[in-house]
């Protein structure tokens, strides 16, 4: 079976070959206006793309392409209302890998089955995650043995912050814990820019972050990486070791951002976004804006983007499994 790299490098090849010939099929624009469905806030990191694609598709795929934020649980919202949405492409659902690959596990019940319910256009991009200590953890640690061993001393401050209870950074967090040995307390916060607030302040010693949050205080000395999750060191922060690297085979994880549309929505019209968004991607400028965030370009046709939907899937399902973990509303 392929691994992450090796997909995604796969796709970054097979996009300069995939079928010229549907842009002759997408030469007319949809009849109305689209809209791209994102369950989170605006003003967040779904913006850097959301925002300037739409900007690129208007007039070529729809007449106007805008931005529509449904906020609740979690992105769970915004699924629900893509899935019961007219299959006629001018409804997109941006969203994070989590709401349809590790939900359907953790959750007893949800109104959305991501196999079933959508089809999968192109992931946008891949980010990953680290492992930060703020100025709360004595300054000598640098590495994750040294903070587990910390933890074993200081069982009272051994508390890791999370930008969302449930979410696949609160199950890194748990994955450690379960690997190390030791017992952590995850305080979860409401979202990424609370959490980096008691970070800087030294409120709580380590947490579980996107790393393009956290990048420009590591970089300036407040806040320090001792791990980041990806199966590789990030081209953004290469000083900083993978948990892998550290010994912690199983915490390989890398998230991904993607568009979907309803299921029946007609090939051609897939076809048309995801070649849209593959323009979109190409641009100078939303690379750049994408970097200062930590965050990789990546497009994918829908067959490859629905591999690794897949697999990503089934990936978390023993995983859930093994650490009992149950999400409550």
């Amino acid at each position: 079976m392929m691994n992450r790299r090796q997909m995604i490098a796969g796709a970054s090849a097979a996009s300069a070959a995939w079928p010229l010939a549907v842009v002759e099929r997408a030469a007319a624009q949809l009849a109305g206006n689209a809209f791209i469905v994102s369950g989170f806030p605006a003003g967040g990191m779904g913006d850097l793309l959301s925002r300037p694609l739409s900007e690129r598709l208007r007039g070529s795929y729809a007449a106007n392409v805008l931005v529509d934020n449904r906020v609740g649980a979690g992105g769970r919202l915004a699924a629900e209302y893509v899935k019961r949405a007219n299959p006629d492409g001018l409804t997109i659902l941006q969203i994070p890998a989590s709401i349809m690959t590790l939900y359907p596990h953790t959750y007893k019940s949800l109104n959305y089955d991501p196999l079933v319910d959508f089809i999968p256009v192109t992931a946008l991009c891949t980010y990953m995650y680290s492992f930060t200590a703020s100025a709360a953890l004595p300054a000598e640690i640098r590495t994750v043995a040294e903070f587990i061993a910390w933890a074993r001393a200081n069982p009272k401050q051994s508390s890791y912050g999370i930008p969302a209870a449930g979410s696949s950074l609160h199950l890194a967090g748990m994955m450690l814990q379960k690997a190390a040995g030791i017992e952590l307390t995850a305080v979860p916060y409401r979202g990424g820019a609370p959490l980096l607030t008691d970070m800087l302040a030294g409120v709580i010693p380590v947490s579980f972050n996107v790393l393009g949050e956290v990048l420009p205080h590591v970089r300036s000395g407040k806040l320090r990486t001792l791990a980041v999750s990806s199966g590789q060191r990030s081209a953004f922060l290469p000083d900083a070791p993978t948990f892998v690297e550290q010994g912690f085979k199983e915490i390989a994880l890398q998230e991904w951002l993607g568009w979907f549309l309803p299921a029946r929505t007609p090939k051609d019209i897939v076809e048309r976004l995801n070649l849209g968004v593959r323009e979109g991607l190409q641009s100078p400028e939303l690379v750049a804006s994408l970097a200062s965030s930590a965050l990789q370009p990546t497009y994918m046709t829908p067959d490859e983007f629905a591999r690794m939907v897949k697999q990503d899937y089934d990936r978390w399902a023993p995983i859930v499994k093994a650490l009992g973990f149950t999400a409550t509303d």
